[in-house]
């Protein structure tokens, strides 16, 4: 017999001489059971955000002058405004505007390549160097329970700026996907973009990552 909360019906009698409780459960509820036990699970499995599609509508827009990581590539006197953490000669970390988690980087290389095959061989290495730091940078700054680390290739697959191909770095904490973004489509960010930048600035410095150098990349 399958168990679930509230749905089943505990009836006391005595029939016969029984004196042990009678426990009715009629087969809708099991099947309900069943179907929200599978929910759950899926809930737990997956990390829902339907606000990403937001995020890629807004791209469109904000693309209209041009890609949005050429452009903050190019303005290192704006690495501020743009919450860029640090830049190397080949690529530059960033944190994502519409994060899925507190804390979501995104690792970019300056060119506007859409495969890692379009990368030369430094550009590659370097890619996945600054992917390592910035991951190091966040266990110590935010002491996240896991991560998921990934690159999007294709709208289809969820890229949200397919032309321009960039690394997704997202810390993850237990329940840090509830009702909340799964009905809701609302994001629980427990802290404030600006002070979680200053905060991994700071964690970036103590570990003796080179910061922004404030010079655009050529």
């Amino acid at each position: 017999m399958t168990p679930s909360i509230g749905l089943d019906r505990l009836r006391s009698s005595r029939r016969r001489g029984d004196t042990a409780p009678v426990l009715e459960t009629s087969a809708f509820e099991i099947l309900t059971s069943r179907a929200s036990a599978d929910r759950m699970n899926e809930f737990q499995e997956n990390l829902w955000a339907p606000w990403r599609m937001e995020y890629i509508r807004s791209l469109a827009e904000d693309n209209k002058d041009g890609c949005f990581l050429c452009r903050y590539g190019a303005n290192a006197g704006e690495d501020g405004a743009n919450q860029v953490l640090w830049r190397t000669d080949h690529t530059f970390v960033v944190m994502n505007r519409f994060p899925y988690t507190n804390g979501h980087l995104l690792v970019s290389p300056f060119g506007h390549k859409e495969d890692l095959t379009d990368l030369d061989d430094d550009e590659f290495a370097d890619l996945w160097r600054q992917t390592r730091d910035a991951k190091t940078v966040l266990a110590k700054a935010l002491e996240p329970q896991g991560f998921n680390i990934g690159v999007n290739f294709g709208l289809c697959a969820g890229a949200g700026l397919p032309g321009h191909l960039h690394v997704h770095i997202v810390p993850r904490w237990a329940g840090d996907t509830n009702f909340m973004t799964v009905l809701g489509d609302v994001r629980v960010v427990p802290e404030a973009m600006d002070k979680t930048y200053k905060h991994l600035c700071d964690i970036t410095g103590e570990l003796g990552i080179p910061q922004s150098a404030g010079k655009p990349h050529p």
